[in-house]
C-alpha cells in the first residue's frame, strides 16, 4: 500500500552534512513508525533511526546519536534524516522503510515497505 522514494544522497567531505528525504504515497503513512537503515559495502543492513507516527519517539543507533536527526511531516507524507558531522564510516546506501509488524524497531523484518535506497558517500 505504501510506496517510498528516497532522495538527497550524494558525495560529501568528512565533517559535512546531508539531508535525506523519503516521500511516501499511500494512506497508511501516518499510522506507521518509519525507519532509516543503511547498508555499507560488504556489511549487513544496519538500523539507523526510527520515528513514531506522531514523532514523539525517535530511537537511534549509538553510532549516530548526536549527529543524525530523524523527523517527519505527516501532512507532506515525508520523513527526513538530517546527517551532520559525517564520517567515512557513514558511507552506505540508505533506505527508508515503513513499519508493518510489532517486531523490534531495529530489525529489518519489522518493516514491510522499502524504498530503493540512496547512496551516501563520505570522503576522508
Amino acid at each position: 500500500q505504501v510506496q517510498l522514494v528516497e532522495s538527497g544522497g550524494g558525495l560529501v567531505q568528512a565533517g559535512g552534512s546531508l539531508r535525506l528525504s523519503c516521500a511516501a504515497s499511500g494512506r497508511t503513512f501516518s499510522d506507521n513508525y518509519m525507519g532509516w537503515f543503511r547498508r555499507a559495502p560488504g556489511k549487513e543492513r544496519e538500523f539507523v533511526a526510527a520515528i513514531s507516527a506522531s514523532g514523539g519517539h525517535t530511537p537511534y543507533t549509538d553510532s549516530v546519536k548526536g549527529r543524525f536527526t530523524i523527523s517527519r511531516d505527516n501532512a507532506k507524507n515525508t520523513v527526513y534524516l538530517q546527517m551532520n558531522s559525517l564520517k567515512a564510516e557513514d558511507t552506505a546506501v540508505y533506505y527508508c522503510a515503513a513499519r508493518t509488524t510489532i517486531t523490534p524497531l531495529t530489525s529489518p523484518s519489522a518493516y514491510g515497505y522499502w524504498g530503493q535506497g540512496t547512496q551516501v558517500t563520505v570522503s576522508s
